[in-house]
């Protein structure tokens, strides 16, 4: 198995030295799923989300409006920000989970995967409703580099691909590759840790939507990432075998 390349990004030092102890543990096909009962509490699909893309946030300052509205409906550049850097975070998320279905050696993780799948994609929709109403830009997806169709890369105005590595928690292409090719209880440990990290990713970014952005919608489902997503980052870490 190939190394997963550690990027360079605002995730905690945990992350990354478990990021470097997976090469051993792949390359070992060492791999232990601690005990893990059907019942992990996010079965009504309260799974995590992801925020912002680096290049959208910076241009987001706290305050700024965009737009007319007033009220319930008055939204910022954050909110915009959060919102078109989210959805590409969610669509990698969902490629990831749906490889799952045919790779994983795991009923635990497939399970763990269909949830995340049922809570992340309604809320793509959610979210490019907004932006749809703001009358703002909805990220597209960028040509495809795997045969899944799809890199989980997104494409919007004016960001260089090469800025998605660095959004917090976001896979690059090699990494989704790596994922792809692996089956069994390798995909299964390979998942586990990049998708905690993802998680991780996308709690960070919604916590600057809960701090700078205006728009009450998009600032309760940054907490409803955060909560439910921090919770997901308990139950891979048990089903890593950590304590």
């Amino acid at each position: 198995m190939n190394q997963i390349r550690t990027r360079t990004t605002a995730t905690s030092l945990t992350t990354r030295t478990r990021r470097t102890a997976l090469v051993a543990a792949t390359a070992a096909a060492a791999f232990v799923l601690a005990a893990c009962g059907g019942g992990s509490g996010n079965d009504d699909g309260g799974s995590a989300h992801e925020g912002p893309h680096g290049s959208a946030s910076a241009s987001a300052e706290t305050g700024s409006t965009t737009g007319n509205e007033t009220g319930e409906n008055a939204h910022n550049a954050q909110d915009v920000a959060f919102t078109q850097g989210m959805i590409p975070h969610h669509r990698q998320a969902l490629e990831m989970a749906r490889l799952a279905a045919d790779r994983s050696a795991s009923a635990a993780v497939e399970d763990l995967a269909a949830r995340i799948e049922k809570a992340q994609d309604p809320e793509i929709t959610t979210m490019t409703g907004w932006l749809t109403a703001w009358g703002e830009d909805v990220p597209e997806p960028a040509p495809s580099n795997t045969s899944t169709g799809s890199t989980g890369m997104e494409s919007m105005p004016g960001m260089d691909h090469s800025a998605h590595p660095g959004m917090p928690g976001m896979m690059d292409g090699q990494d989704m590759a790596e994922l792809e090719r692996a089956s069994g209880r390798a995909f299964d440990t390979m998942f586990l840790t990049m998708m905690v990290e993802h998680h991780e990713g996308a709690v960070e970014m919604a916590g600057t939507e809960k701090a700078k952005g205006r728009y009450a919608p998009a600032k309760a489902l940054a907490d409803d990432i955060i909560t439910a997503q921090n919770a997901e980052i308990t139950e891979m870490n048990k089903l890593l075998g950590e304590k």
